[in-house]
């Protein structure tokens, strides 16, 4: 079970925050640092305001040397596929090739409107075409042209720079819809992730990523299969509950849903998440200001794995 970092900057967060749990992150021996990709605060004022995912990991690349760096997940309402795809090809650059790219369709409207950014009603279709146009423009041999002719996106003769240093990026896919999530994972994931799945919907939501993957003769090995819950670990069931209370939860419904409670629980959820096919979890850490929770994680749970 490999544990990455997984935090939600929009909910009150400078850089100065985001730097310190991503150098603890790579202190303490996590795979990863994520963060969402959010421009509004859910549930509180969100001071001092958000932060744009890909300008922080640029920053993050510069500082850190052995963490992947991501998006769980971008909006592709939120950037045209070609910019997007230069961002990402750039901090892959800057972090010596350790970017990871989640990209999904977006779902929080009121965001949207209030920066006035277009949130149409139906959009798997813009997914499936940023998808399409940013692996385009990466494999397009040094040379030649990419050009594309979509419902919502159209490039002409693009010279389709700048190359990322990693060939391919790895792209995180995830969602729990049961028939184009699924194929559009199959076709272009390295990494399908369920965020938030009922725990007992995970297996099926993995079995039919591999049946699609079969389906286009796709080995469903090449895949990692992931899920990102909320994480909420104490000593003892007094450090618990204090850490339930700082980021707003009910440790009945934490332990519930996420990987929460005392370590030896902790540990004992996460085999069997093992159990059930996952092979990297995603914490989801909510309280920034809080490195002794990832200090404890680190020490007392990760060695259980």
């Amino acid at each position: 079970m490999q544990l990455r970092i997984f935090t939600e900057p929009q909910q009150g967060a400078t850089y100065d925050d985001q730097l310190a749990v991503a150098q603890a992150t790579e202190d303490l021996g996590f795979d990863a640092y994520f963060r969402s990709d959010h421009f509004l605060a859910m549930g509180t004022d969100g001071l001092p305001g958000p932060t744009d995912s890909w300008v922080t990991l640029g920053g993050l690349a510069r500082e850190t040397s052995r963490i992947r760096l991501g998006t769980l997940v971008s909006s592709a309402t939120f950037r045209h596929p070609a910019l997007l795809a230069i961002q990402v090809a750039q901090v892959d650059a800057m972090s010596g090739g350790r970017v990871e790219l989640g990209l999904g369709t977006g779902w929080y409207a009121q965001e949207h409107a209030a920066y006035g950014i277009p949130f149409p009603d139906k959009r798997f279709g813009i997914l499936t075409e940023q998808l399409a146009v940013i692996t385009g423009l990466w494999q397009t041999p040094v040379g030649e042209t990419f050009s594309y002719d979509g419902d919502h996106y159209r490039l002409t003769d693009s010279p389709a720079l700048p190359k990322p240093v990693q060939s391919p990026v790895p792209i995180v896919v995830g969602g729990q819809g049961k028939r184009r999530t699924p194929a559009l994972a199959a076709r272009y994931a390295a990494d399908f992730n369920l965020g938030f799945a009922p725990l007992d919907q995970i297996e099926s939501g993995f079995e039919r990523v591999r049946a699609a993957c079969r389906d286009i003769e796709r080995d469903p090995a090449e895949i990692t299969y992931s899920v990102a819950l909320v994480a909420c670990v104490g000593t003892d069931e007094a450090e618990f509950t204090k850490r339930a209370a700082a980021i707003g939860r009910e440790p009945a419904e934490l332990r519930e849903t996420g990987v929460a409670g005392t370590v030896s629980e902790v540990a004992d959820r996460l085999a069997r998440l093992a159990e059930m096919g996952v092979q990297r979890t995603y914490l989801q850490i909510l309280d920034l200001s809080d490195l002794d929770h990832l200090d404890l994680i680190a020490r007392e749970v990760a060695p259980q794995l």
